[in-house]
Formats: structure tokens, C-alpha cells, sequence
């Protein structure tokens, strides 16, 4: 038995993660147009991940070199680590790509087609859409080694040429390197070509049309050759451990920064030579572990442009959300919530009860108080449209605001300053520490004295995500969540730690961590007695230290677990001695699994949480969160059915195991289970 815990380091299991979005790409069971958007997922995937980790990495290596500090670990070789693994990644992106898409789109009529298999119509075509629609776009520049470094702007398209003066050069044969632009933040990726065959749909990338014109924007230079570039810059705003001065001032001057950080990412076409290369790391202070060949395209993101040409065949089939009757039908609402707790599950079930919660309270003369934390919403929200109409028909309205929550910090700024426009009472981020709770707060009076309502979720008060990221939403009038949930409110809203204990509610800088460690003894403490112990539990990511190890303390005591874990997971299931009793499993499929459901044996009277946390050190530690029970029974055995349902998964499911090699779960029937369109048909059902 190895002495040390088994561990992963998140950020190599991240890759792991990224690498199941490209085996759906790969895969020839999805529609052909939702593969394509599989590439584009794992590029936008990847982007974020060197913006922000990688980048971490780097400033932690430049920051060793400088101090000669210990660190607890080796940023360079996670980097080196890194680049192995996506080497190996990028050269299958590339080959999925050319080989397998781009041969099946022509199954269909439609070819990608490059420069050089243009016909003489397509040539003139090309040739006027530059003149007429790239030359206001496209600035030349050249690059002289140590006078002209041309600034790059952050993740944006640039073609590197390499010419020759035509008349100075030919005796000594001098090379010179320029810069262009390829402007796909204003103009689409994908243009469709004139076509000789009526059935037949010719596309040629933005890219391979400035390649083409190139010659136009250099006259008296040879072209010798284009390659594509593309720099990404660190975009952490380094503000989480600040706790002095005005918090919202450095957020929106750090924002200024974001885009002229330090480089993390230089991506090349892996066919541009060496020379070529030195003379881009050089002029960008580069190092190898910085440098990451790809294909000849970049910024596979655009793949979500892709023109579908009406091809509905190739899309996935329809799933429209359904209705979530007893709130959506209901003619009153509050009603409907005083009688039983609710359930709703996106996006399988309609967000429109959600919607609803905040439209009704907004307009119920009744309502005195409507409460929200806010981590990222919509560009167009009802729900914050809803609050402003509150505020004008005589609510107390009051929404905390987290300014952090990455890339959504200029958003969350605008809706701030538009809530308190409106006269919304808005909090917002504490320095050192993030809100992350998903939860709403409505005060009703009533016959019977004032009356609570709450709304708790595992995802964004978001009505566009919510139409692609699997979360459960709680409707509860149940004094007991209700009574804890405003003392959540109490917190954010006056610094001031609440009088009494949380019960029921597992709260971020209270009792959180200490609770789940809990909930774990008692399976130890019971299998320990001869009890049944099960722990199953289904998450985004588990990374923090002190849980795995309380994980591998329960296996090691013949705890059954179970984990559906879709992204990062720094435990190693199936090692001898550690985590035999440890199954591992992943789903990646049209939707994206967001929920966290946590399900405690406890010797057969379960406890059934649903949370806003995940298991990261961040989370448990750094975050207010909320990870709220479900008492009602229905729901329950709602919860159980789901659970397994996604166990079974005969489909979608990869194995986490300590090979790494997310192989697919076969299950042991032989009719295929894919969880998520069971789930849909399942509340179908339920809906008759």
C-alpha cells in the first residue's frame, strides 16, 4: 500500500475532464452539428483554463524564482505536465477535425473549403468580400526583432507572414515577419460561398480569405508563407485577499487590466518552423511551457457560428423544458407553496416557476420583502425586471451582489447600478471571501401573521443557462429552512454573525465542512457496528484535501461510495488500501451537469441534501454556501429515482479510475440507459 494519500493535481484532472467534452466530439452516435459544438465547448473550455490556471502556474514559477520560496508544490512541472497532456489533446482535436468532421459535412454537401481550392468565381467572390468588408479591419504590421513588438490583443486571431522584399532582397534573400489581424470579433467566422451545384454549400473560414488577400495589403513583398497565432493573457483579478480599501473601485479598475495582462498562451499552427518561432517567444518573453501547437485554425470557439443550413437532421432531437404544472398552472401561488415543498429540475422542467416566484411576489400586495443573492443572471432578466417592478409597487427589496464571480464582474457592476437606480438596497462582495448560495427570500402577511418563502438552488438565478445546465430548484415554506435561510440574509446584509446555530442548513464559514465531516463519521461509526453505510453523492468537482481523505478513511472502514462527479475529481478511485469501496463515474452530455446532491444511508433513514458547494477548498473554506435538506418525502424518493437513473448510464457515463482513461460505463443491461433523455421522458410521464 503507497504511504501518501493518492492524489491528482486539479489542474491535470481538469484536462481529463476537457478530454471527455472532445470524446463527444469524436463520437458518431452525436448529430454531426452537435459534435462540431463539442469542438467549440472544449476550445472555450481551454481558453478560460489558461486565462486563469495556467496562468496561476506561471506567475507562481515567476514569483519562485524571484523569492526562492518553498512551495508546496512544482509549477513547472504541472506546466510540463500540462503541455504533454494537451499536446497529445490538441493533435486529436486536430485530426478529429479534419478527418472526421469535415469528411462527413461533406456527406451532406457542405465543403469546407481553403484558398487554394477555390474556383475563379469564388476567387472574385473572396477578393470583393475582403475589399468590401475586412480592409477597415485588417492593419499590417511589421515585426523587427527588439524596435517593433506589436501589442496582441487578448484570445484574438493574428496571421504571422513571412515574405521577401521583392527588389532589395533578392541578392541577400532577407526574410521579414508582419502581423495582421483576422478580425472574427466583427465579422462572422464562416463565410458561405457561391456555389456552381445548386444542392451543394461551400464555406471557407475567415482566415484562409485574409490568406488570400494577403498579397494586397504588402505590394513589392514575396508572401512565403502564413501562420496562425493566437496569445491568451492571465485574466485573474488579483483582489480575492484583499480585505482593506474600496472593494468595487479595484474591481473595476483591475477589469481595465484584464485584457493587456501578462501572456500565459502563445497557440502556433505546429507547422511553423523553429526560426519562426524563437522569434515569437522572443518578442513576447516567452518560454517553451508557454507554447502550444495546434492545427491551422485557432480559436475553435467560433465552431458555435457554425451555419446550420436549416439541417435540423444533424441537431439533437428537441427536448422543449416542460411545464411544471402545480406552479406554472396554479392561480395561487403562495398557496401552491404553503401546501407542500416544490421540486423543479432544469432543464428538463420549465424555468418559468422560477420567473414566476419573483413576478408574483413583485405584484402580490401581500408581500412586504423580496430577498436575492445574485451570482451571474441573464443579459435580458425578468427576474431582475421583476424586482425593480417591486420596488415601485412599495417592496422592501434588497439584493447581494457578487461582483466576483469570474467573467461576470462587469455584468454583475451593470445590474447593480440598475437595481439601485431602481431603489433596490444592494450589498455587495465582501473582500477575501465569495457568496456563492443560491437563494431567494419572500415575506408574506397573512391571517395568520407574516409568512417566509423560500427559493434554494444548485444553480444561477440564469434564464438562459438554465435552459443547458442540469440544476434542481427548492420552493419551501417549511419554518425550519425558511427561519435559517433569513439568517443568511441577516449576515450578508449586516456583517453579523447570526445569535443562534444553524440545524438544518449547512452554511459556508459556519458549519459546512464540519457537518459533511459528520455526516461521514456516522457511515464510519455505523458500518463500524455492522450497520449498512452508503455515501453517494454527486457533484461538479472534489478537490479539497481534508475530504478526500475522510473518503478514502470511510472506504478503508467497507463504506459503500459512490461518486457522479463531471468535472474535476482529485480523488483516485480503486487503490489498494485507499479506495477500493470507491466507484467514480462521469456524465458529459447535451446538458451540463450543475447539481449537487449529497445522500447520507444513516442507517436507512437517509439524509438527502441538495447544495449550491462543491467539495474545493474554495468552497468549504473561502465561500459563503448553502447546502439545504430535503424533508419532504416525495421529493426524496424523487431524488433516490434520478440518482440512479444517472448510476445506470450505460451511455454518457465514463469511468473515473486511476488509469485515466475515461472509458465508457457498460452497465449490465443490454438496452442502452442515456440518463438525460431518460430523465426527460421520465418527467413526461409525470407530467399525465
Amino acid at each position: 500500500m503507497q504511504k501518501e494519500a493518492p492524489f491528482i493535481h486539479r489542474d491535470i484532472s481538469w484536462l481529463s475532464f476537457n478530454y471527455r467534452v472532445l470524446q463527444e466530439a469524436k463520437d458518431p452516435s452525436v448529430p454531426l452539428f452537435e459534435r462540431i459544438k463539442f469542438l467549440a465547448i472544449y476550445s472555450s473550455n481551454l481558453g478560460e483554463y489558461f486565462a486563469v490556471r495556467v496562468a496561476q502556474h506561471i506567475n507562481l514559477l515567476k514569483i519562485n524564482k524571484k523569492t526562492k520560496k518553498k512551495l508546496d508544490y512544482d509549477p513547472k512541472q504541472v506546466l510540463r505536465e500540462i503541455r504533454d497532456v494537451l499536446n497529445y489533446q490538441l493533435e486529436e482535436f486536430s485530426d478529429i477535425f479534419e478527418n472526421q468532421i469535415v469528411r462527413e459535412l461533406k456527406k451532406y454537401d457542405i465543403r469546407l473549403l481553403r484558398r487554394l481550392q477555390l474556383n475563379q468565381e469564388q476567387e472574385e467572390f473572396v477578393e470583393d468580400y475582403f475589399k468590401d468588408n475586412l480592409m477597415p479591419f485588417v492593419q499590417p504590421v511589421l515585426m523587427i526583432k527588439h524596435k517593433i513588438r506589436p501589442f496582441l490583443s487578448n484570445a484574438a486571431l493574428y496571421l504571422m507572414i513571412e515574405m521577401r522584399d521583392k527588389e532589395n532582397d533578392k541578392k541577400n534573400d532577407k526574410k521579414q515577419n508582419a502581423i495582421v489581424k483576422i478580425p472574427s470579433d466583427h465579422l462572422p467566422r464562416f463565410i458561405t460561398l457561391p456555389s456552381s451545384k445548386a444542392k451543394r454549400k461551400d464555406i471557407i473560414m475567415l482566415d484562409d480569405i485574409i490568406r488570400h488577400n494577403v498579397k494586397y495589403l504588402f505590394p513589392g513583398y514575396e508572401i512565403l508563407d502564413t501562420y496562425s497565432i493566437k496569445l491568451t493573457r492571465d485574466a485573474a483579478l488579483y483582489i480575492d485577499d484583499e480585505f482593506s480599501g474600496n472593494l468595487l473601485a479595484k474591481i473595476k479598475h483591475s477589469l481595465t487590466k484584464r485584457d493587456v495582462g501578462p501572456p500565459s498562451r502563445l497557440v502556433i499552427d505546429r507547422e511553423m518552423p523553429n526560426k519562426q518561432l524563437d522569434f515569437l517567444m522572443d518578442n513576447f518573453g516567452l518560454e517553451k511551457y508557454g507554447v502550444f501547437p495546434e492545427g491551422r485554425y485557432h480559436n475553435n470557439f467560433d465552431f458555435f457560428q457554425f451555419p446550420d443550413f436549416g439541417l435540423t437532421q444533424l441537431k439533437n432531437i428537441s427536448f422543449p423544458p416542460l411545464p411544471y404544472k402545480p406552479l406554472e398552472k396554479t392561480e395561487d401561488y403562495f398557496k401552491s407553496l404553503r401546501e407542500r415543498d416544490h421540486l423543479v429540475h432544469f432543464p428538463y422542467q420549465s424555468y418559468e416557476s422560477v420567473v414566476r416566484f419573483f413576478e408574483e411576489a413583485a405584484n402580490d400586495p401581500d408581500v412586504t420583502h423580496i430577498k436575492i443573492i445574485q451570482y451571474r443572471v441573464a443579459k435580458k432578466s425578468r427576474i431582475m425586471s421583476a424586482l425593480a417592478k417591486a420596488v415601485k409597487n412599495g417592496k422592501q427589496v434588497s439584493a447581494f451582489i457578487e461582483v466576483k464571480a469570474r467573467f461576470d464582474e462587469e455584468a454583475n457592476l451593470k445590474w447593480g447600478e440598475f437595481l439601485e437606480k431602481a431603489g433596490v438596497e444592494v450589498h455587495y462582495s465582501f473582500p477575501g471571501l465569495k457568496v456563492h448560495s443560491k437563494a431567494a427570500l419572500v415575506r408574506r402577511t397573512e391571517k395568520r401573521g407574516a409568512k417566509l418563502y423560500t427559493y434554494m438552488s444548485t444553480g444561477n438565478f440564469h434564464e438562459d443557462t438554465a435552459k443547458i445546465y442540469s440544476d434542481f430548484g427548492l420552493f419551501t415554506a417549511d419554518r425550519r429552512i425558511t427561519n435559517e435561510i433569513a439568517r443568511v440574509f441577516s449576515y450578508l446584509e449586516t456583517v453579523k454573525r447570526p445569535n443562534s446555530n444553524f440545524k438544518h442548513l449547512l452554511v459556508g464559514q459556519f458549519n459546512l465542512r464540519h457537518s459533511l465531516l459528520t455526516l461521514i463519521d456516522q457511515e464510519i461509526e455505523n458500518k463500524s457496528m455492522d450497520r449498512p453505510a452508503k455515501i453517494l453523492l454527486k457533484m461538479n468537482s472534489l478537490q479539497d484535501p481534508m475530504m478526500i481523505k475522510k473518503l478514502y478513511e470511510a472506504s478503508q472502514a467497507g463504506v459503500s461510495i459512490k461518486l457522479i462527479i463531471r468535472g474535476i475529481c482529485c480523488l483516485v478511485p480503486g487503490v489498494k488500501g485507499w479506495s477500493e469501496n470507491i466507484k467514480v463515474i462521469s456524465i458529459v452530455d447535451r446538458f451540463l451537469e450543475h447539481a449537487r446532491v449529497f445522500i447520507f444511508h444513516n442507517n436507512g433513514e437517509e439524509k438527502i441534501y441538495l447544495s449550491s458547494a462543491d467539495w474545493m477548498t474554495r468552497n468549504l473554506s473561502y465561500r459563503v454556501e448553502t447546502v439545504f435538506p430535503i424533508y419532504d418525502e416525495s421529493i426524496r424518493k424523487e431524488l433516490v429515482e434520478i440518482m440512479n437513473m444517472q448510476l445506470s448510464d450505460n451511455v454518457k457515463a465514463r469511468i473515473i479510475d486511476k488509469h485515466d482513461q475515461n472509458k465508457y460505463q457498460k452497465g449490465r443491461e443490454e438496452l442502452p440507459i442515456r440518463s438525460q433523455s431518460e430523465l426527460y421522458y421520465y418527467y413526461k410521464r409525470r407530467m399525465d
